[in-house]
């Protein structure tokens, strides 16, 4: 393959260097403003897929979804018949911005060439955190962002001689991994050096959240760091090891989080933020670029509530920046104005969301803030099935501004983070959202949703602050 000549027949080429959420989204919606005859569209992908859930990895693994081509969205082949040149098992080892070209090596033989370009997409996602510790990198320890790494991890699993699995970290993939190895049979802990798990949540609500994984055989191991991954003679893990304990392993799941994977990025010279990712305009360009183009979890996003750049990767976020890109690539126009931080996730019957600012966040930006905590339910007390439900929420002292909203219960909690959102992203008050028109019947929310509830006591909370 050698393509360093730009596009033929006189058309513009866009090249995507990334083959899932934000590149693919590029792709297809540059092709759908732009046919095959205006624009040549070649991306490449270093793994085997395209275009898959990277969030329902979990999911498989625990078995809840029975195959692996269920999260595949759309295969390489239908990319191809669509127009779009995707290369699989191609990995771009070099950004030449000044000569507009990339050099790319196939995974399989080796073979390297450049390609050019009139536009380009930075989509190259995130990776897993591994420890900088002796045996972070032992057959048996598996970061999982990709179809590929999930692949690798099912087929540990297969072949371990044992049932015992550690999980190092306690964030979202922490969590649903841990889940996913004990419907696995697994005998399972959790190593987590924050107070309590998911620090995406303040510690008061993250007790919830460890009590319910321990109510589902998972044994906790909080406030404490892993200092050795310990192999056996066939150097394979063996153990995880901590200043206080040794716990034996037949596989490590490193939960630790990721980190935006921008290697090629900087040694283009292109601008990262403060969390390492890529530094982009309203339009998705890289700043100070005009024809290069980045999105997904490679990038740093607005926060709308603290005013400041973040990393958040999620698959929602990166299939926008995806849209925005292609629309400008392809010729028009679209911005992604921001975030407000919202998520969902669940441990067994428990749901888990949080939307905006926690405590630490608020003070970190120099909020002043009251905090209040309310017990309710997901139904009417007398309605058959009612579950409590825990709200959490922020408001700005002087303002009574919203500032943010956890949530932990069971069915019906996770989704009520929506309503916070909405809030969030039009600048409201505790105060307006308590007269929101929400829906009410019985069976779906008592007659004051959870929500505004919690909205109501942030309100008298704010009046009494004054």
């Amino acid at each position: 393959m050698d393509m360093s000549g730009g596009g033929a027949g006189g058309r513009e080429r866009l090249v995507i260097i990334g083959g899932d959420a934000a590149g693919m989204s590029a792709a297809s919606q540059a092709r759908r403003l732009k046919g095959p005859g205006e624009l040549e569209i070649v991306a490449f992908e270093r793994g085997h897929f395209s275009s898959y859930s990277a969030c329902g990895i979990p999911y498989w693994v625990g078995g809840e979804v029975d195959e692996r081509d269920r999260l595949i969205a759309r295969t390489p082949e239908e990319h191809r018949a669509r127009g779009i040149d995707l290369h699989t098992r191609t990995e771009v080892t070099e950004i030449d911005v000044a000569g507009r070209r990339v050099r790319a090596r196939a995974v399989d033989s080796g073979a390297e060439s450049w390609t050019a370009y009139d536009k380009l997409v930075v989509a190259t996602g995130a990776r897993p955190v591994r420890p900088d510790l002796p045996g972070a990198d032992a057959p048996g320890v598996h970061g999982v962002q990709t179809l590929d790494d999930g692949q690798a991890l099912l087929d540990t699993l297969a072949r371990a001689g044992g049932r015992r699995a550690v999980v190092v970290g306690a964030g979202y993939i922490g969590v649903e991994m841990a889940e996913a190895l004990i419907h696995r049979g697994y005998e399972v802990t959790v190593v987590n050096r924050g107070r309590e798990p998911m620090s995406t949540l303040d510690p008061d609500m993250g007790r919830l959240v460890h009590e319910a994984m321990e109510g589902l055989g998972i044994t906790m191991v909080n406030d404490t760091e892993v200092t050795e991954v310990r192999t056996g003679p066939d150097g394979r893990v063996r153990a995880v090891v901590t200043p206080d304990a040794t716990y034996p392993a037949d596989v490590v799941v490193l939960g630790i989080g990721v980190t935006p994977e921008t290697s090629l990025a900087r040694a283009a010279g292109l601008p990262v933020g403060h969390y390492g990712g890529l530094l982009t305009d309203r339009a998705m360009r890289v700043r100070g670029q005009a024809d290069i183009w980045a999105g997904g979890d490679c990038v740093e996003v607005l926060d709308l509530v603290s005013g400041q750049e973040r990393h958040i990767a999620l698959g929602t976020h990166a299939n926008k920046h995806g849209q925005v890109i292609g629309t400008n690539a392809g010729g028009g126009y679209a911005t992604f104005p921001g975030v407000v931080g919202t998520a969902v996730s669940k441990v067994c019957d428990l749901e888990i969301a949080r939307t905006g600012l926690r405590e630490k966040d608020a003070r970190r930006v120099g909020l002043e803030f009251v905090a209040v905590t309310i017990e309710s339910t997901s139904r009417a007390g007398y309605y058959p099935n009612a579950s409590p439900m825990t709200v959490k929420m922020l408001a700005e002292r002087r303002t009574g501004k919203l500032l943010g909203v956890q949530i932990v219960g069971r069915e019906g909690a996770g989704k009520r983070v929506d309503i916070a959102a909405v809030a969030l992203t039009a600048g409201l008050t505790v105060e307006q959202m308590t007269a929101l028109d929400l829906g009410y019947a019985p069976p779906f929310s008592p007659v004051w949703d959870p929500v505004l509830v919690a909205a109501r006591k942030a309100a008298r909370a704010v009046e009494r602050r004054g």
